[in-house]
């Protein structure tokens, strides 16, 4: 097994064989941070289907006999009035508490002891920033933030990310035609999802210190591609990934995020703010560069193939909804055209999209790395890969750009 250090970066081989018990602590020889590393059984052989029902997930959200305990957060009364009927429309659900402002919400959750927040960011005397940090250092609990998502707003609703929220929803509204119905439906969804992260896996996401980005890195030679996959808390991890990737090694990134495109959007022009390499959002027909990472929704299916000699991003206009998933469809064409030059980036998520993508890739010949679950705010996806396939690395999202930039180095000797 190799671990990266997510402090130094240094490089650690540990024979596996050796190894007993659930984790294994050691000091890294260069900087002394303490490392652990989580033992997962690997069960090879079997179906998607089969390793979907082995993959330890957190929480149980069909076994619970109580109702989950919200607490809503907004300085609006008529938001926290939508969704309060929103959450109580669902028996399974209960409001025990609104807040209009940060200040008041924080004595709220030592009396109500919520499951989940809805949290708004623009609220007078303490703003949802603020409160978030509060939140988790004095009482930890899944959060979700409400966010209209603006172009002023985006910053601060990435930034939440960064505090400890799991995910964010806009703020439900008729407004441009919004739908309340599949506004209601998602808001539910989300609130069930958030309610079933360990907490433990919450933690505060230390953004490395910045290079100034060379412009000569605009023709840099794009001799790999990588492709990610990330679904429900693929954010965070994400901003732990990207962000440290050395952007004078000549690989190219892809990452389809089960977004909306909008959000999209927005998550990538702060990505590009803070990260080394160029970050841009996928369109169809671009060329792909070395020390670049390409954004895409999951709607919106693209694939790698070759014009005039240089790979590019095509669009699936043929793909069908009963098909395989974006990622799948994603990491099969990278398989397909760049072989052994190929690689598969499983990052925290649900669902089994990517999993066929990912064999498909290591059957090629190509490079498989799947987050441990042990880091994932959702661990089903990656550990029904490693149930699924011995992957060549299991790291920490804190880990994998260390691990990633090894592996491009080492394509480049």
């Amino acid at each position: 097994m190799i671990l990266f250090c997510e402090e130094c970066g240094t490089r650690h081989d540990i024979e596996e064989d050796n190894l007993t018990g659930s984790s294994y602590k050691f000091a890294c020889h260069t900087c002394n941070e303490t490392l652990i590393v989580s033992l997962v059984a690997k069960t090879k052989g079997k179906n998607a289907q089969a390793a979907m029902q082995d993959a330890p997930v957190a929480g149980d959200l069909e076994a619970r006999r109580e109702p989950l305990r919200i607490l809503v957060v907004d300085d609006s009364r008529m938001i926290r009035r939508v969704l309060c009927d929103i959450i109580s429309s669902d028996p399974s659900k209960q409001v025990v508490g609104e807040a209009e402002n940060g200040k008041v919400a924080i004595e709220l959750i030592r009396q109500s002891k919520p499951d989940v927040i809805t949290l708004d960011i623009n609220m007078p005397v303490m703003d949802g920033l603020t409160t978030l940090k509060h939140i988790m250092i004095s009482n930890p609990t899944p959060t979700v933030m409400i966010s209209a998502l603006t172009q002023e707003g985006a910053t601060e609703t990435f930034e939440s990310l960064k505090y400890g929220a799991i995910d964010f929803l806009p703020k439900p509204s008729k407004v441009r035609g919004g739908d309340l119905k599949s506004q209601q439906e998602e808001i539910l969804r989300k609130i069930d999802l958030v309610a079933n992260v360990q907490i433990e896996s919450i933690r505060y996401l230390r953004r490395p210190t910045m290079d100034k980005r060379q412009d000569l890195m605009d023709d840099l030679q794009c001799r790999s591609v990588l492709a990610f996959g990330a679904s429900e808390g693929g954010y965070g991890a994400l901003l732990n990934v990207i962000p440290r990737l050395t952007p004078e090694l000549p690989a190219a990134y892809i990452a389809v995020m089960h977004q909306a495109p909008q959000h999209v959007d927005a998550f990538s022009r702060y990505l590009d703010k803070c990260s080394k390499i160029k970050v841009e959002r996928a369109v169809a027909g671009m060329q792909l560069k070395g020390g670049t990472c390409y954004l895409a929704a999951s709607t919106e299916r693209f694939l790698v193939g070759e014009d005039s000699n240089k790979l590019k991003l095509h669009s699936d206009t043929g793909s069908s909804s009963n098909g395989p998933g974006a990622i799948d469809e994603l990491m099969t064409s990278v398989a397909t055209k760049l072989k052994n030059r190929s690689a598969g980036v499983i990052l925290t998520g649900t669902g089994e999209d990517g999993l066929e993508g990912l064999g498909a890739i290591i059957r090629e010949g190509g490079t498989a790395f799947v987050q441990d679950p042990g880091s994932c705010l959702f661990k089903e996806t990656p550990a029904a890969a490693i149930n699924l396939y011995s992957v060549d690395y299991m790291v920490s999202d804190k880990q994998m750009a260390g691990a990633i930039n090894a592996y491009v180095r080492s394509l480049t000797h």
